[in-house]
């Protein structure tokens, strides 16, 4: 699997999905988080939880990445200057010593502004006793690159570590969401939104599948929402049609 990685890096077999983001104030879409498909002729578009903790275990990894940040600002640049991309990071990439001069590469070729595009963390990242770690995610910071920090719900990130970098963006977890319908979920909902609000972080829902979840989650406050209700993940062309027909 790692080898045909590689060929598809070589061959344009591997290609970039957006899923809209949608500010919950105006009801239009602010950014978007890349997916990364692989093209298969027989299977089709193959989704990225079938070969990325593949290519995760290697350092084919860096290169995909490297890939993706490249190929997203590439696109990106074309569209309206409020947009911003969400693009996830892996600890093998952080760790690598190339992020940075790929970021810079892709951001000089590309022309985006660094502050469209944004690096989703994890909170093991967050949590790491490594201080290179916390050293090389300040780096990307003094690029210009904002962290946003991802499913925000699933590990075991205290307020205190939160503070340890400061973050544009606080992503929950699909998971709060989906229990949203409970009262007790829509209580611990609505302590997340306010507690990213408290450290300064714009608050998005992840996984966002009814109108009832959506009304819900702008009563209390969430600033902004992805999920099957807005849009499934979209092709660059089908992005930029939006742009042209909204």
């Amino acid at each position: 699997m790692t080898q045909r990685l590689r060929q598809a890096l070589c061959s344009g077999g591997l290609i970039l999905h957006y899923q809209p983001i949608i500010n919950f104030s105006s009801g239009l879409s602010c950014g978007a988080e890349t997916f990364i498909r692989l093209q298969h002729t027989r299977r089709g578009l193959i989704p990225a939880a079938h070969f990325m903790p593949i290519a995760e275990r290697s350092d084919v990894i860096i290169d995909i990445a490297g890939w993706t940040i490249n190929t997203a600002c590439a696109e990106a640049a074309g569209w309206p200057g409020h947009f911003s991309i969400f693009t996830a990071l892996s600890s093998r990439h952080l760790q690598s010593g190339k992020l940075v001069q790929q970021l810079l590469e892709a951001l000089s070729r590309s022309g985006l502004p660094p502050e469209r595009l944004h690096m989703e963390i994890t909170e093991s990242m967050l949590l790491d006793e490594n201080d290179d770690t916390i050293f090389a995610l300040r780096a990307l910071q003094g690029l210009g690159v904002p962290l946003a920090l991802n499913n925000f719900g699933t590990g075991y990130a205290s307020l205190s570590a939160l503070k340890r970098l400061k973050l544009s963006t606080l992503r929950l977890d699909r998971s709060l969401i989906q229990n949203l319908s409970e009262p007790s979920g829509l209580a611990i909902m609505r302590a997340a939104v306010q507690a990213g609000h408290a450290l300064g972080c714009r608050v998005q829902a992840n996984g966002v599948e009814t109108a009832e979840q959506f009304h819900r989650l702008a009563e209390i406050g969430a600033d902004e929402g992805q999920g099957a209700y807005f849009s499934a993940p979209v092709d660059a062309a089908e992005m930029a049609a939006m742009f042209t027909h909204g």
